[in-house]
């Protein structure tokens, strides 16, 4: 009651709720035609997965036919039908020639010159590429292509005057010829101007507002490049150091050119060494071709991921 008359409002009716529509079985059901695009996605990755699997036995046999002769006598390397597990395991080819030649050396003189030039070319090769992607010159372009044309020249040209130019230096049987020119952007295994390119392509993905910002605080050119760029290119720089180490790990040409005795020897001029002119050993020179990969192969798996970044990247959006 209010104000002493009674309330006369009728009571609020309850609203009744639609009832929802049952599903109906064209719904729910899955239609033929997804069932064809299920089955056939699946039968897609059947074959891409056989095509892969298959493509990585092919791959790889060569490598166990390598591992497998490393470990087999003699008389069974050449036999026939092959055999592709021997009768007996032997681990002389791993032993022996450790003990008839310094192969503790040659790895010593290979991972110092493959270190120099690790750092010679990462250095050398990006303050190029820097320039060449951040900086605004009168003939950038025309001096990009003509570091690009570099990759264009057989190395096989320019033997011949680079020995006689080594020679004059007095620098044959050392190590300079093989790693002086890493430091000029260069390298004996001719890898500095696609190193260059590279990593390029890569700074030029970097916002050029970053280098604005860096100069209204007052930064100079190498600042820039040393605290802004060179931290942001860690992708490219990994897959740079990749193919740099392999270059010049298993390079053989040029250390035969220059290096004239054993204590200079890389380990691929030690691996020629087990072969004589008369004979072959097949059996050691398996064994120490793995072990000449196990350095190569440990890179590859520790940078894979940063490999394949960079390459996507470069590759993409250079």
């Amino acid at each position: 009651m209010t104000g002493g008359l009674p309330d006369t409002t009728p009571p609020a009716l309850p609203v009744p709720t639609p009832a929802l529509p049952l599903p109906t079985e064209a719904v729910w059901a899955p239609t033929d035609d997804r069932r064809g695009r299920g089955f056939g996605s699946w039968g897609e990755r059947l074959a891409v997965y056989g095509l892969v699997v298959a493509g990585a036995v092919v791959f790889a046999l060569p490598f166990f036919w390598m591992l497998s002769t490393s470990v087999k006598p003699n008389d069974e390397i050449f036999a026939y039908p092959p055999r592709w597990l021997p009768s007996e395991i032997r681990f002389d080819g791993y032993t022996e020639p450790w003990r008839n030649l310094p192969f503790l050396t040659f790895y010593r003189n290979t991972a110092t010159i493959t270190f120099i030039n690790l750092v010679g070319n990462l250095l050398t090769c990006s303050l190029a590429a820097f320039a060449f992607a951040r900086m605004r010159f009168r003939g950038r372009g025309a001096l990009f292509v003509l570091v690009l044309s570099v990759m264009m020249l057989p190395g096989q040209v320019t033997l011949i005057p680079l020995y006689r130019f080594w020679s004059e230096l007095g620098l044959v049987n050392t190590i300079g010829p093989l790693t002086i020119p890493s430091f000029f952007a260069g390298e004996h295994t001719g890898g500095g101007a696609f190193l260059i390119f590279l990593l390029r392509q890569y700074m030029l993905t970097i916002p050029v507002d970053l280098d604005d910002a860096a100069k209204l605080d007052g930064a100079s050119w190498f600042r820039i490049y040393w605290n802004i760029v060179m931290p942001l290119s860690g992708p490219a720089l990994g897959v740079a150091a990749i193919f740099c180490f392999s270059g010049n790990w298993n390079s053989f040409l040029q250390p035969l050119l220059y290096l004239q005795t054993t204590d200079q020897y890389t380990i691929q001029l030690g691996l020629n060494l087990l072969n004589g002119r008369y004979s072959l050993e097949y059996q050691q020179t398996m064994a120490q071709t793995i072990l000449s990969l196990i350095p190569v192969l440990l890179v590859f798996f520790v940078a894979q991921k940063r490999y394949v970044q960079g390459i996507v990247v470069s590759g993409v959006k250079g």
